[in-house]
């Protein structure tokens, strides 16, 4: 810890005690290479950052996997609804619309097939060249999308009235 009449670098307010310091009490990788005055602490501080974004994307994989196997699941769900509202519209509207209900059925179920078959790296892909493609229908759908989770987040918060409220 410099002394209270060292200068701080520009824009350092103080030192932080414990930064670059590693779970174990030791200095960090990079922390090392610096006070030893090593010219590769460039090079080992590039390497804890590929590390580091290497973790990250597996992560960020496993998430989207998880992900795409739940809406998986929830389209498949979704299918045999379909397919099981197309008899009851077949008796209630009669058979014309009930074959309608059963095409859209078997749409969803197509599309959740393709979903299902591809890796989470082309569906990536798939997005990316969807927005290069028509940038127009990626900003509705991600506005839609906002929406759609935005009454999701709202109608799972239980509405407190102003009445009864405490005042604060």
């Amino acid at each position: 810890m410099p002394s209270a009449d060292e200068q701080l670098p520009e824009g350092t307010d103080a030192i932080i005690t414990g930064a670059g310091v590693d779970d174990d009490g030791g200095d960090t990788p990079v922390i090392s290479a610096v006070k030893a005055g090593s010219e590769d602490a460039k090079g080992v501080f590039f390497d804890r950052i590929d590390e580091l974004r290497g973790q990250a994307s597996d992560k960020a994989r496993d998430l989207a996997q998880a992900g795409k196997e739940r809406a998986t699941s929830a389209l498949d769900s979704l299918v045999q609804t379909v397919e099981d509202a197309a008899a009851e519209i077949d008796e209630k509207l009669g058979s014309q619309y009930g074959d309608y209900a059963r095409r859209a059925a078997e749409g969803i179920g197509n599309f959740s097939d393709s979903f299902r078959d591809k890796d989470v790296d082309e569906l990536f892909n798939d997005a990316r060249a969807l927005v290069k493609r028509s940038p127009a229908v990626a900003i509705g759908a991600a506005a839609a999308l906002g929406f759609v989770v935005a009454r999701l987040a709202r109608s799972s918060v239980p509405e407190s009235s102003g009445k009864d409220a405490p005042k604060a």
